[in-house]
Order: C-alpha cells, then structure tokens, then sequence
C-alpha cells in the first residue's frame, strides 16, 4: 500500500489589519488529511464552521478544499469577509496553482487541501483581504511543495530574525566575536549610565559581575534588562555548589546565562550545566585559579556553552604590566586546545558547540592577539565601564572586530523565499 501523501506550508502577506496569514496542508484522501478534512466539514465548532472553497457558487476548486477560520467568526459581518473574498481567493489561487503546474493534474482526484486562513475583525478593504489571501495561499502551496524551508535556510535565518508580532528577538551567541561587557562596579546608578551610552551592535552581551550581583542580588539584572530588554545577559554567579538553584535565580530574572565557577567539583558544573540547559540558558565555565583547564573539562560529563579562560583582577594588578601580558598570553595558548577538545560537539549547522571566552584586563592591543588567538568573546570590564567616553572606548574595541560591527540589518524580515543558500554561510 502507497503511503499517504502529506504536505505542510504557510505563508503571511500584507500589512496591518487586512494582512493574511495561512497554514495549509494538502494530502491524500485515504490518509491523514482526507480524515481530517472529513472531520472539519463534518463536525464544526462555533464560531470556526469550515467552509469548501468555491470560485462562485455552485464551482468547487480542485483539489476540493476546506477553508477554516482561525479568528472566531461571531458576527454577519466577520461571516461575510470569510464567504466573500478570503473564499473567493483561496479557491481561485488552487485553481491557478493547477492550472500553472504547482499541482501536478494527476493528483485532482486524489488529494485535498486544508486552508486555516486568519483574518483580522477589524479588516475592512475586500479588495486587499483577496489580494493577500490570494498571494499567501498560492504562496504556501509552492512552499509545501517544495518542502519550503530547508534547514540550510532556517540555521541562516533564525537568529537573525525578529517575530514581527512578537516584538522582542531574544539574542544568541550566534555570530562571535563578541565583547562582553563585564560590570563589577557594586553602583547599580553606574552601570545603568554605562548600558545606556553603549552604542547599539549585536556584538555587545552584558554581564551583571559577581560584586554586582552580591550587593543587589538578582535585582540587579531585573534592573539592566528594564533598560536593555534584547540585549544577552550573563549572570556571574561563580557557582561552587547548588547550581540548580542558582540557575533557576538567574533565569527567573530573565539572565540569558550563567557562570559556574572551574573550581568547583565536576558533578556540580554538571549539575549547574544540566539544569542552565534544561530551561534553555547558556551555561558558562570559568576556569580562573584552575590550574589545568583542559584536564578540569575533560572531567564533566555535560558540555559547557562557554569557557573562560581568566586572569583574576588581584593577580593581574599584583603583577608587573610585562609579566601580566606574558602571563595572559600564556593563559589564552589554551583557547585551541579547548576547541580541539570540543571539535567533535559542533552543532548540525557546523558551528561550534562551544566558545572560548577570555578575560582580564583587556585593552584594544591585547584583543587583537586575543582575535588571532581565535577568541570567542572577550570580556572586558575597567576599559569600557571606566571610560569618561564610553561609546568611544566601545567603538574603539568593536573596530577591530572582523564582520558588522553594528546591528546586522540581515536580520530584518524580507522574505524571498530564496533556495541558494545551500549550506550555512556565517558571517
């Protein structure tokens, strides 16, 4: 027995309130879709009774299709946008998609389509509800077709992208180098300066430093993220024990990622890096005062999302500014042999699973070696957060950072259903 046949696609066209938004699905009448087609025409709900769809009375389209109203439909004037123009344009784009070779003539008889269109109650324009609802369903037709997207293009796409009714893009560590901004400053009013004379780039994260964090607690990013609501944030915690509960603190205070400290025992990083990974958050190693970093993560069974590799302030500003940057670039020779260890973990889009971050006293010359050195993130703190310039000491750091310095306009929503993108391509 053949088996059943069964396409899925959406698309959404227009604008404001007479825009069209459809989810379609098209299959076999013997398999899934044809019984739920059944089911749709045969037991409606209130206020969502499908519909067929009909060029004019009395002439169905082929494939016979159904066409269900996402929006309740409680009123003759609502009733009369879904029987008028969202049907007459769902039935005459199939009727195109035929005639123009998108369904094949051999499949007529055989299979069905499912049309879920939304349409907005205060819609008005008729002339504007067919044209949209005619353009998205032919739309989403070739995109099930085609098995529209591939996954090539929603690795491209998806952190690029902003949810045009969801209004927030929640930020990744998609598209290193990045700065990140350290702020140990135990000054809440400080720091809240900083972040707002910060110049806009995606390559900025911020970190509510551990002092910070002691004095406010977890205020303190509650209080970051009110004037930086799409910004990455990292909640230094330096977690020794109980990692799950500090996790869930910094995710409850909408933290992006934690930071366990290197030094605790292996199964509480494993436990800190289990349960960040369980609601969803980066979970960060920090390997200051681990003698053997590579030998440290080797032990852990989970896979960090970050390693920093870091000199700590006391120790930097204990030693002589020779001897410091020596001992820095010694320090950072482990970023390649942090990648070799991971270099099997890469995600599916080829991107490496985990990044290397380095930090302590960072200025614009020891983050060029940084770079070279294939650092990841940089983290700095006194230079920016210090800076009687702010923005020019961040613009200072972010012009030697290879790619967009600033916001990537890529990421804004222009969709052209273009197929060239073959494999990943990162910035």
């Amino acid at each position: 027995m053949a088996k059943p046949e069964y396409f899925i696609g959406e698309a959404l066209l227009g604008a404001e309130e007479n825009l069209a938004h459809v989810d379609l699905i098209i299959g076999s009448k013997d398999g899934p879709v044809g019984v739920s087609f059944a089911n749709a025409l045969g037991s409606p709900s209130m206020g969502h009774g499908a519909l067929l769809a009909c060029i004019r009375p009395n002439l169905l389209s082929k494939p016979v299709s159904l066409i269900v109203p996402k929006v309740t439909v409680s009123k003759m004037e609502d009733a009369n946008k879904i029987f008028g123009p969202a049907q007459a344009a769902v039935a005459k784009a199939i009727a195109d998609a035929v005639e123009e070779n998108l369904i094949p003539m051999s499949k007529l008889d055989e299979w069905v389509i499912i049309v879920s269109v939304f349409i907005h109650p205060d819609a008005k324009d008729y002339r504007k509800i067919y044209q949209y609802n005619y353009g998205a369903t032919k739309l989403a037709i070739q995109r099930a077709l085609k098995s529209y997207p591939s996954i090539e293009k929603i690795f491209y796409d998806k952190d690029r992208a902003k949810h045009p009714v969801a209004g927030i893009r929640v930020p990744r560590l998609w598209r290193p180098p990045y700065i990140q901004v350290a702020m140990d400053h135990p000054s809440i009013d400080h720091h809240l300066k900083v972040v707002k004379q910060l110049p806009k780039s995606d390559r900025i994260i911020l970190e509510i430093g551990t002092p910070f964090l002691k004095r406010y607690g977890m205020d303190a990013i509650k209080k970051i993220r009110e004037i930086a609501p799409q910004k990455f944030i990292v909640a230094d915690l330096k977690t020794l024990d109980v990692g799950k509960l500090e996790v869930d603190f910094a995710f409850d205070a909408t933290a992006d990622a934690a930071v366990a400290s290197g030094l605790a025992s292996p199964s509480s990083i494993d436990k800190f890096l289990l349960e960040a990974h369980r609601v969803g958050m980066y979970g960060f190693v920090d390997t200051m005062e681990v003698e053997d970093p590579i030998a440290k993560l080797s032990k852990l069974k989970e896979v960090p999302d970050v390693v920093i590799l870091h000199r700590a302030i006391d120790v930097e500003q204990g030693a002589g500014s020779q001897s410091s940057d020596a001992a820095q670039k010694a320090r950072w020779a482990a970023i390649p042999k942090i990648k070799e260890l991971y270099k099997d973990q890469k995600f599916a889009s080829g991107r490496d699973r985990v990044l290397v971050a380095v930090a302590g006293g960072i200025e614009p010359e020891t983050a060029k070696y940084a770079l070279d050195m294939q650092a990841d993130i940089l983290i700095i703190g006194r230079f920016i957060t210090s800076s009687k310039d702010v923005e020019n000491a961040m613009r200072r750091l972010l012009n030697i950072i290879p790619g967009y310095s600033d916001i990537d306009l890529k990421r804004i929503h222009t969709e052209d259903d273009d197929n060239s993108v073959k494999k990943p391509k990162w910035d």
